[in-house]
């Protein structure tokens, strides 16, 4: 037997179509819940929800199982039914975290969760602590980013389904290392979400860049609120995940006295203790509000860290002059910039955006910098270029390298993008498969109308909607060991290694980081303690006073060396430095 419940407080009545037959549910209670026992139904068994008089049965919008996709019947799944093998698992602390971003589909050619255990030694080996999944929920179409997530509890089938994603991070846990899932709490997909047939999920009284505002402060919120924090709670319950991060925060629209994020860190640390397992809540945020990062007993919403597009911005308008006046770069593209990012955090602390046209952010370097994740490349960074090109592609292999060695020498947790390390050759490009062929066609107009704002062709930018579009973002492995690729995956992982190995490189307290440049000589020097990251981006050799205790740890090139008490830059060089 399994009993059956959904919240449907818009609808007259409900029933439960199991096999040709349809059960009337009881209810609704007062809180709009409706309910039905079924003798017939057990695990594996497909069902429906039957709505009033409308004889089709729709998916549960609770579905953990989605066998033939989102507009398929649901599917009863015994969570309890897999056999884990990672009961003494706890994940190491985020603050001494060196984070990988992947997307399963394109990670490696079969793009599912067991193909990607195959390179779990790999990632070990190159020093990672934490494998972060963009997102996993069922979508629409057979590929995608994830981010038009339509049936929100269940695992897409297109990766494995849901045993498939428990191999996975059981694997990961046994090989030592932490699982993050990236989650998308702020809006539905476009096609293949029912939810709103059963109640009020999306209020039209605010609006976000897809349309209606998710309900979290109208009537029928507090199950709107439920729905979503009983999601985060499944993932870490069921699913073992050791952290989420909360895609586009910003767009969350909640006035209560206790916002959502509040309630959903309140609840998260509640099941942290009940597990015995660390589990942490990483929000994306272009808000620069330190509330987001802040506990929530000091006034704070309680997410444990937030991506830092700032440092992002800083560092990569420093690298390249391209974008340095062209939409958010507009506010960054100098040292003074790059160097304030690392030592107060954000770069907007209150200060005006030329790009919004009035004052943005708030300081926060009161703030521990492991508040923040730093990185030169991700999803966002390199899929939303006009043709997904990587970093070393647009700025060389040389400075791509300086880029590394701040990401993972700067006081921010770090965060590598799939195939970072190794320099693929292949792009990461915005990829979709929207089965309604307008909504494709306004896909790929938006992104046109996106690009506007940078400058870039419209005709550079490859059709979303074409699978050669997608598998041409798939990593190609082969290269990993020949020349360029194994000369970038040997420095990133002597970088990681420094970072992981380094007492001063894990201080997270708040003014510990010193930081001087010069904008003419294009030079930046960083402080952490005992080490020093120095880093050349002019256009001529540099030689920078040294003390004589200084040891030279790494250097991008062959020509870096401390010769006479001085550090010797060749143009597009870094060298790490330790008195220790």
């Amino acid at each position: 037997m399994h009993e059956f419940r959904v919240w449907a407080p818009k609808v007259e009545k409900v029933g439960v179509k199991v096999g040709d037959t349809t059960f009337a549910m009881n209810g609704p209670d007062e809180y709009g819940w409706w309910s039905a026992p079924v003798q017939q139904a057990r695990p594996g068994t497909d069902y429906g929800f039957v709505l009033g008089n409308d004889p089709k049965a729709w998916p549960d919008p609770r579905s953990e199982w989605q066998p033939e996709g989102v507009h398929g019947l649901s599917r009863v799944y015994d969570q309890s039914a897999f056999a884990w093998s990672d009961n003494r698992w706890d994940a190491p602390p985020l603050e001494k975290a060196v984070i990988y971003e992947l997307h399963v589909g394109t990670f490696t050619v079969q793009g599912t969760f067991d193909a990607a255990i195959e390179r779990l030694a790999y990632l070990w080996e190159l020093g990672i602590t934490h494998v972060e999944l963009m997102p996993v929920a069922a979508f629409p179409g057979g590929h995608g980013w994830g981010y038009d997530g339509a049936a929100l509890f269940a695992v897409t089938q297109q990766y494995g389904g849901p045993d498939g994603l428990k191999r996975l991070v059981d694997a990961c846990h046994a090989r030592g290392l932490a699982v993050l899932l990236d989650v998308v709490y702020n809006h539905f997909g476009p096609v293949g979400n029912y939810s709103g047939k059963y109640g009020p999920y999306i209020t039209e009284k605010h609006h976000t860049p897809w349309g209606g505002a998710v309900n979290f402060e109208d009537a029928g919120s507090d199950e709107v609120r439920r729905f979503f924090v009983d999601n985060a709670l499944m993932w870490m319950r069921e699913y073992h995940i050791d952290g989420l991060r909360l895609d586009a925060v910003h767009e969350y629209v909640d006035r209560s006295a206790v916002h959502f994020m509040e309630q959903l860190s309140a609840e998260i640390a509640d099941l942290s203790a009940e597990l015995g397992r660390r589990l942490v809540l990483i929000a994306e945020s272009d808000l620069n509000d330190p509330r987001v990062v802040t506990p929530a007993e000091a006034g704070g919403y309680g997410m444990d860290a937030q991506w830092s597009d700032d440092f992002h911005h800083a560092l990569f308008t420093v690298l390249t002059a391209e974008g340095n006046e062209k939409g958010y770069y507009g506010d960054f593209g100098s040292f003074e910039k790059l160097a304030k990012s690392l030592t107060k955090n954000f770069v907007q602390d209150g200060t005006y955006s030329t790009y919004r046209r009035r004052t943005h952010g708030r300081p926060a370097d009161s703030l521990s910098p492991h508040r923040f994740l730093g990185y030169i490349q991700n999803h966002d960074q390199v899929g939303n270029r006009a043709v997904g090109d990587r970093l070393d592609q647009t700025v060389g292999m040389n400075r791509a390298k300086v880029a590394a060695a701040l990401v993972l020498t700067a006081p921010f947790i770090p965060m590598i993008f799939q195939g970072e390390e190794y320099a693929a050759s292949t792009p990461f490009q915005y990829f979709a498969d929207h089965e309604d062929p307008e909504m494709a066609k306004s896909v790929k107009a938006g992104r046109q109308g996106e690009f506007a704002a940078f400058g870039w062709n419209p005709e550079d930018i490859p059709d979303p909607e074409k699978v050669e579009t997608f598998l041409r973002s798939k990593l190609n492995w082969t290269e990993v060991h020949e020349g360029r690729h194994e000369e970038m995956l040997e420095w990133y992982r002597r970088l990681i290694a420094l970072r992981r190995g380094s007492a001063a490189l894990n201080d997270g307290t708040p003014g510990h980081v010193k930081a001087s440049f010069d904008e003419e000589g294009r030079w930046l020097v960083m402080e952490r303690g005992r080490v020093a990251m120095m880093c050349n981006l002019g256009q001529k050799q540099l030689e920078l006073p040294a003390s004589e205790r200084l040891s030279l740890l790494l250097g991008s090139q062959s020509g870096v060396e401390i010769k006479g008490g001085k550090v010797i830059l060749p143009a597009d060089s870094v060298a790490i430095l330790s008195g220790e």
